[in-house]
């Protein structure tokens, strides 16, 4: 996990060099060719700068060690990281549709020469930095969300261009405001799964790749293993999942063996590296209270 948080460490790190760079560039022609959906993909700019910078934060501090306060260490950064990313591109969203509700009933002359060199400009940066991040986005949450910032401002940099080619040719500024539209939905589609997937981590939710009915019977089908209950499942960040469970056995077979046939099989057929089993006898099963 180390060597995969250097790795994603290096890609952030020069997409955030060429974002940041870049962003200047974007708010000064916005700002001289009057154009908002520069300004619009600029504001997004801004935000995917913090969220680099967020996200790289979140990977040094999931790499610090386990503590007694802390004992999971601090792994749940790099979905916090991905969680509070998607929920400023949501304000990002709501400044651009305003802006753009002005604008369209009170059209502005906008630059379109100049609106269309910065946005080519743009595409350019966003294809770089998305080519980098786009290799590791299977990977951490932490690391989807940057590239879902990089690839929302990569479409806005499209919308941009196009609306820039509207007004050259035929003059209909209103094609600024609307394409600012359209960048604002692509942004907000994108946000809205990736802060559902970080706030179902955060809630300790089931992984979506298990079917808990699925996972009791295999546990169950355990030599030696007469039921399963208080069963628990859950992310601890990207990738990294744990399970508790009490399993009631009927003596038939070793209690070491056991152990070691759940643990086997939740690696191999659940991906579940971090297994806590308490094994009960029938007698005490039946005494045992309720658990959450």
């Amino acid at each position: 996990m180390a060597n995969e948080r250097q790795r994603d460490r290096r890609v952030l790190g020069a997409a955030l060099a060429a974002t940041s760079v870049f962003l200047f560039a974007e708010v000064a022609g916005g700002l001289l060719t009057n154009s908002l959906a520069l300004l619009a993909d600029a504001a997004h700019m801004l935000t995917d700068v913090g969220a680099l910078g967020m996200s790289l934060f979140a990977i040094w501090l999931a790499g610090r060690p386990a503590t007694d306060t802390k004992t999971y260490g601090y792994y749940r950064a790099e979905i916090l990281a991905a969680f509070l990313n998607g929920v400023i591109l949501w304000f990002a969203v709501a400044g651009i549709l305003y802006e753009a509700y002005r604008r369209y009933g009170n059209p502005v002359q906008v630059h379109s020469a100049g609106m269309l060199l910065v946005a080519v400009l743009g595409l350019a940066v966003n294809l770089f930095c998305a080519f980098l991040l786009a290799g590791r986005r299977g990977g951490s949450l932490n690391v989807r969300a940057a590239y879902w910032h990089v690839l929302s401002d990569l479409l806005g940099s499209l919308g941009a261009i196009a609306a820039a080619v509207l007004i050259l040719v035929t003059g209909w500024v209103q094609a600024d405001p609307l394409v600012s539209v359209l960048i604002a939905a692509l942004i907000l589609a994108g946000s809205i799964s990736l802060v559902r997937e970080a706030a179902d981590v955060l809630m300790e939710a089931v992984p979506a790749h298990i079917d808990m009915e699925e996972l009791r019977k295999a546990l169950m089908g355990v030599p030696g293993t007469a039921d399963i209950h208080d069963l628990h499942v859950w992310t601890v960040t990207t990738g990294h999942y744990a399970l508790s469970a009490h399993a009631v056995v009927d003596g038939t077979v070793s209690e070491d063996r056991i152990l070691d046939s759940i643990q086997h099989l939740l690696a191999e057929r659940f991906s579940i590296d971090h297994v806590t089993v308490q094994l009960e006898r029938r007698n005490r099963a039946a005494q045992e209270p309720a658990h959450f």
